[in-house]
């Protein structure tokens, strides 16, 4: 899913993330195969990067009361670039990155409170654990697609997925998280 899988076990593994849509998951993650062959992708964005959880049933629940009063939003993709640290190759974030540094910064308390060995940074992975030889060649590689990309890089959020990681090291989507249900309930 992302760097930070190894942070947490496996069974007891839980994220938030916004499922990009075509045409552009399906160009990243086509990308991410090129890259990774023999990977799974589904192109995300994370708002609550993996963690263990005591109750993940009480974590869904603070979600979704936090997403009943936030709108629907527009994020926008950005520039390739390379964490230092992990050598992940991602995509930034550029339109809405501030608000999905907020929302992380509002959400990440209670039952989904997690202290991360790293910041917040919203982004889009495409590539983790290259051996580090092949991350300048296929950082490169990425760029060059990335900037070929014909369509819109900007992108709605309506609906989250809370996601559990399995013994089999694959995420299954537990529930839909609706933005703004509360807000289209005030409106009738």
């Amino acid at each position: 899913m992302n760097d930070d899988d190894w942070l947490c076990g496996r069974k007891n593994c839980y994220a938030l993330v916004a499922y990009l849509p075509d045409p552009l998951a399906g160009f990243l993650d086509d990308l991410r195969r090129k890259l990774v062959p023999g990977s799974n992708p589904h192109a995300h964005v994370t708002l609550l990067p993996p963690r263990p959880l005591a109750d993940h049933a009480q974590a869904l629940q603070q979600v979704q009361e936090y997403f009943a009063h936030v709108p629907p939003f527009e994020l926008e993709v950005g520039a390739l670039s390379v964490f230092p640290e992990t050598h992940v190759i991602y995509l930034e974030i550029g339109m809405g990155r501030q608000k999905l540094i907020d929302i992380h910064s509002e959400l990440n308390c209670k039952a989904v409170n997690y202290c991360a060995p790293f910041p917040y940074h919203p982004h889009i992975t495409l590539a983790q654990e290259l051996p580090a030889e092949r991350v300048p060649e296929s950082a490169e590689i990425a760029r060059r697609a990335w900037s070929e990309f014909p369509y819109s890089r900007r992108f709605p959020v309506q609906d989250l997925a809370f996601v559990q990681n399995t013994e089999q090291n694959t995420w299954i989507d537990l529930a839909t998280v609706r933005c703004g249900t509360a807000l289209l309930a005030t409106r009738r």
